[in-house]
């Protein structure tokens, strides 16, 4: 394993005559489609080599090992993520708008969970990114370390809610079981020590209707988290300035 700060976005480009036809986005793009299929355990140099039905020296040529196409991965999947300008809307609606779009794009590509933190994200999609994130909170009037903080408790959100998401929904998919059978198979369990836990009971049958579709709890659950940090982020903004 590489250095952490030993990133190949550090590493000038390739420049040489003699490059293969094969491209880097093209790499790029067929490991994203085997990670979505199969995570980061299904993904080999040797594995994707075969894929592309291209020897070594031109996969090599590019990407010198896993960890480097993990990172060019990573990063375009931050491409799908998009933060608006402040010029064009509100800071909520912004920061709304980013929540949304990060848990949507861990959504749809789960593995990328896995590698937050491994590496630095410091490729253009990630950078471009921050570069957004910094101009927003800086507009509503989030100062120094104050914007860090905001950004992070946002993004926080984002990953908790798409980790345990992702997580029920790759469980149901191999065991092949739809969430409202699951929700049914549960219930003799619940019913048999439903007397040991008498408020938690209480509270499943006034929500019972609700709680049939896990999917739609945690979208609610997820919503409802972003708008009270985003309360309290505004709250922040808002303080008296003797605090």
């Amino acid at each position: 394993m590489p250095d952490f700060a030993d990133s190949v976005w550090t590493r000038p480009p390739r420049t040489r005559g003699d490059q293969p036809a094969l491209t880097r986005e093209q790499i790029v793009r067929t490991a994203i489609e085997m990670l979505d299929a199969e995570g980061a355990a299904g993904l080999s140099m040797r594995r994707l080599g075969t894929r592309l039905g291209s020897g070594a020296t031109s996969l090599y040529w590019h990407v010198a090992h896993k960890d480097e196409l993990m990172e060019l991965a990573v990063d375009e999947v931050f491409s799908e993520i998009y933060v608006p300008d402040p010029a064009d809307t509100g800071w909520r609606m912004g920061a709304s708008v980013l929540a949304n779009g990060m848990r949507a794009a861990l959504m749809r590509h789960p593995w990328v969970i896995g590698q937050l933190g491994l590496r630095p994200t410091i490729g253009p999609n990630a950078m471009r990114m921050g570069n957004r994130m910094v101009a927003l909170f800086s507009a509503a009037g989030f100062t120094g370390l104050e914007v860090s903080h905001a950004a992070a408790v946002l993004q926080a959100h984002a990953v908790g809610s798409a980790t345990t998401e992702s997580a029920v929904a790759a469980s149901l998919q191999r065991s092949g079981v739809d969430p409202r059978d699951m929700a049914r198979q549960l219930e003799p369990f619940l019913e048999r020590v439903a007397g040991e836990y008498p408020d938690y009971d209480k509270w499943r049958r006034e929500t019972d209707e609700v709680n049939q579709d896990p999917y739609a709890m945690f979208q609610a659950g997820f919503a409802f988290g972003l708008e009270r940090i985003l309360d309290g982020l505004e709250l922040w903004l808002n303080r008296p300035a003797a605090e």
